[in-house]
């Protein structure tokens, strides 16, 4: 469902004809991901199916990574479904590493093949893309010829767009000219560390890409830019209210004259009218607008809430708040009691106490719980704390390793651990060990020869899930987690032994199911963060979603409460916590001692993303935040907090 549409923002400063745009590109917010790309698909659609009527081509600009792929999904279901035709479209795709082969996993070519042309009818003397393997001497004028055969036949009808962390579009990085052209470029290190993860390590990331540039972006017709997830915010906001600057080039769309940005609700996070928008237009004053009110106005004057005032108030936008909720000291009580009333150090509820005004129910004083851990270190990562609080307390604790998490072992580490177990066995003549040392062996020759396009063998990934499955044993002994309550559910869908994975299944959500009914929990804690649709922390939570919604009619789930937690990146907005869990400096100690189990994810883990810190750092960084907040709006302080959404069913 389409959450917001406007295209424009503006706000009357009183001087008549002078108002302020605060959106200066039409700007599309939608509910999920899912939803605004089947609007794009629709519209691609359309453009086709007329062109067709025409009896011309439809010339399409194409982008790659994460951001389109449920657009491609939805095109190609048309396709199979709707019998949508590919015949006539003639596409360009905007760039590809350099240099690259282009039947490698990490090529553009074979993305787009996988993606889109080999499900489709699109002729395959109709899409191209820049040639990763062509000589340096011949870059030049590749680059030139890449361009005249767009317009040797009439131009982009249509554009579609990702943007990157840092506001690249295509692989047009911060610093590049409006005027620019199809060239080799230099990529920036935040763009590298974003796709470390594809590649298994930063080292492995190309250093160059061949990029159409911002000039023959900007004469298509038509360009849509996609974007989602809230760590796309920070520069969709830039892009779209900020001034033109090479240092996000996607601003420079603001000079086309069809453009559209088209987003879900966590990429729109920052845009004016929906981090306050009671400064753009009247809004409705429910519980839930007052609490993001007071606390963002806490945050903006750096003043407690209790220290708000009427004036605040009037001089922030929020009079008519005033109008309909009295006095600002009112109001500042009641967010105040709100928050305190989030804050619990019993997380399973607390027995003979008044539990009206706590997170969490006193009864059962003894709950089963599930924590589902997408990988083997999210739950001690993400809610080690809490985590410990349930065991301590007495609660039946189980833990679901829903992914075996093997992607993420680093090539040497798997050969240190083949090392360990075939000399082992070979020193101590352990019997039995033939079917064993195969898989060892075959692993260990593999990994001597492996290429960095080469896709890990079955037997490289069991030992990989091995090397995870022990530290992650190794984590609920510390905490204290009985054998019989670790749960490694190895979904199917991540088994593909490369970052693209399988659509979830049937199978996948049968495990979960099964696994519900069996252990019937009064708490369900789950990771909530969604930043990439396509992620696998999403489609752990699909999943989930899928087994919760089959089993709750059942009785036990009336019972049933689902927490979600994030991940070590960021932490639920002040006025969507509803449940925090304080940690004192020893378990903060405690929760870092937790992490190390887990070997094999630091120094240099595979996946480390634009922050080179080790996850430990994140996390406690990311609680050490949220309980400084708590302390800054007034509230108590402590060393850290673990912070909770409860998702209702």
């Amino acid at each position: 469902m389409q959450a917001a549409d406007n295209a424009e923002v503006v706000l009357n400063t009183g001087s008549i004809g002078q108002p302020i745009t605060y959106e200066k590109i039409p700007t599309h917010i939608y509910a999920d991901s899912k939803a605004a790309s089947s609007a794009v698909a629709r519209e691609i659609a359309d453009l086709i199916r007329q062109k067709q009527k025409e009896g011309k081509p439809c010339v399409l600009g194409l982008a790659t990574g994460s951001s389109p792929k449920t657009v491609y999904a939805e095109l190609v279901r048309m396709h199979r479904e709707e019998g949508l035709s590919f015949k006539n479209v003639i596409s360009f795709n905007l760039d590809e590493y350099y240099p690259m082969e282009p039947d490698s996993i990490h090529s553009y070519h074979r993305f787009m093949k996988e993606q889109l042309f080999d499900l489709v009818d699109i002729p395959k003397e109709n899409y191209f893309l820049p040639d990763g393997t062509i000589p340096s001497a011949l870059l030049q004028e590749h680059c030139r010829t890449y361009e005249n055969k767009i317009n040797a036949v009439g131009g982009l009808d249509f554009q579609l767009l990702g943007i990157g962390g840092n506001g690249h579009v295509g692989f047009n990085e911060p610093g590049a000219l409006i005027n620019a052209r199809t060239r080799l470029i230099t990529l920036d290190h935040s763009t590298r560390a974003a796709a470390a993860m594809e590649f298994g390590g930063l080292v492995q990331v190309p250093r160059k890409a061949i990029t159409m540039g911002i000039a023959p972006i900007l004469s298509a017709r038509r360009i849509v830019l996609l974007a989602w997830g809230e760590r796309k915010a920070a520069v969709i906001r830039g892009a779209v209210e900020g001034p033109v600057t090479e240092r996000n080039p996607a601003s420079y769309l603001q000079a086309h004259p069809n453009v559209t940005f088209i987003i879900d609700e966590r990429a729109a996070s920052e845009l004016t009218r929906m981090k306050t928008p009671w400064a753009v237009d009247s809004v409705t004053w429910d519980n839930q607008m007052i609490k993001k009110a007071v606390t963002q106005l806490s945050q903006m004057l750096k003043k407690p809430i209790l220290k708000l005032t009427d004036k605040d108030y009037n001089d922030n936008g929020m009079s008519d708040l005033l109008a309909q909720s009295g006095a600002g000291y009112e109001i500042n009580i009641d967010i105040f009691n709100q928050l305190q009333h989030t804050i619990t150090g019993w997380p399973g509820g607390k027995p003979d106490a008044d539990d009206s005004n706590r997170p969490e129910r006193k009864l059962p004083a003894h709950k089963r719980v599930i924590i589902f851990s997408p990988h083997p270190d999210d739950d001690i990562i993400s809610m080690g704390g809490t985590f410990q609080r349930l065991v301590d307390q007495g609660h039946e604790v189980h833990v679901a390793y829903q992914t075996s998490g093997n992607i993420a072992v680093a090539d040497d580490e798997a050969l240190r651990f083949i090392d360990f177990v075939v000399d082992f066995n070979e020193r101590f003549a352990i019997e039995n060990t033939t079917i064993t040392n195969k898989i060892f062996h075959d692993a260990k020759e593999f990994l001597k020869t492996k290429k960095d396009s080469e896709v890990d063998t079955p037997e490289v990934r069991h030992v990989k899930g091995l090397i995870r499955r022990g530290e992650a044993k190794a984590t609920c002994r510390f905490v204290g987690v009985p054998n019989g309550n670790i749960h490694f559910l190895d979904m199917p869908f991540y088994e593909s032994g490369t970052v693209q994975k399988k659509p979830i299944g049937e199978e996948d959500i049968k495990i979960i199911e099964k696994l519900i009914q069996e252990v019937k929990p009064h708490q369900i804690y789950a990771a909530g963060d969604f930043a990439d649709p396509h992620g696998t922390h999403k489609v752990c939570w699909d999943a989930i979603e899928a087994a919760i919604g089959r089993l709750k009619h059942k009785n036990f789930m009336k019972d049933c409460w689902v927490w979600l937690y994030r991940g070590a990146w960021a932490e639920w907005d002040i006025h969507e916590i509803e449940m925090a869990v304080p940690m004192s400096p020893d378990q903060v100690l405690k929760k870092r001692m937790g992490i190390f189990k887990h070997q094999s994810q630091k120094d240099g883990v595979v996946f480390q993303g634009d922050d080179s810190r080790e996850f430990w750092q994140r996390a406690e960084e990311r609680n050490q935040g949220t309980a400084l907040l708590y302390d800054q709006l007034g509230l108590s302080e402590y060393e850290a907090m673990e912070a909770f959404v409860r998702w209702r069913f």
